[in-house]
């Protein structure tokens, strides 16, 4: 498994030093004890109420790019405290990331009252994805019944044959993804619109639409 290994002290005095080399010799040797894949080591020196750090900025990077599957921490303190340490462990669990800490010897243990906290979290961000997506949906029916927009111009080698492609409207699927909605979110808003696409179907158009501007990309530098 690919981890990252962080630790925390809250200040920068001299005498903190020695406890975060301490951490990091202490995860090093967990993860190979476990056969862990270090990918990155993150040190810093920052309150743990603060979510807002440089360390953390980096680890959840490093979860979004798929880089690693896990981090590794000593206890969840030095994940953070508080506030913090709860949008935290939300932030990580959303990017189907893991917290393993040493203490636990194994994933991080929670509470009875952060386990109901963090699925609290859950629901009203569900709810306003929810809500999101109905705002998008009622603008794209109001701007297709003021013919602004004509999802049917995107439908490209009509005149080829073979089998028919759906009609997806791919401007609204680079513009829903820009704005950060899922492949699953797009597909769920594109079906509250009449369009029978499916997560798939609306992840493989995208991908085209990346393929085309890559291969426009490298004609241009190859013509200058």
């Amino acid at each position: 498994m690919k981890v990252a290994i962080y630790a925390r002290v809250s200040t920068d005095k001299k005498e903190q030093e020695t406890s975060i080399k301490r951490q990091i010799n202490e995860l090093t040797a967990y993860c190979q004890e476990h056969n862990y894949n270090i990918v990155e080591i993150i040190k810093e020196k920052h309150s743990g109420f603060d979510e807002d750090r440089e360390g953390i900025l980096n680890l959840l990077e490093l979860f979004k790019d798929k880089k690693i599957e896990a981090v590794i921490i000593q206890d969840s303190t030095r994940l953070g405290r508080g506030n913090a340490k709860i949008a935290l462990i939300h932030q990580i669990q959303k990017l189907k990331g893991k917290i393993i800490t040493v203490d636990d010897h194994g994933a991080i243990a929670l509470s009875d009252l952060e386990k109901m906290i963090l699925e609290i979290l859950s629901v009203i961000e569900k709810y306003q994805q929810e809500l999101t997506n109905r705002k998008i949906s009622r603008a794209m029916k109001k701007a297709i019944a003021e013919k602004k927009f004509r999802p049917e111009k995107n439908i490209k080698n009509r005149e080829l044959g073979g089998r028919k492609q759906k009609e997806v409207p791919l401007n609204e699927i680079i513009r829903l993804r820009k704005m950060g909605l899922t492949f699953q979110d797009i597909s769920l808003t594109l079906k509250g619109l009449g369009y029978d696409v499916s997560r798939a179907t609306v992840h493989r158009r995208y991908q085209e639409y990346i393929n085309d501007i890559d291969h426009e990309k490298k004609n241009g530098d190859g013509n200058k």
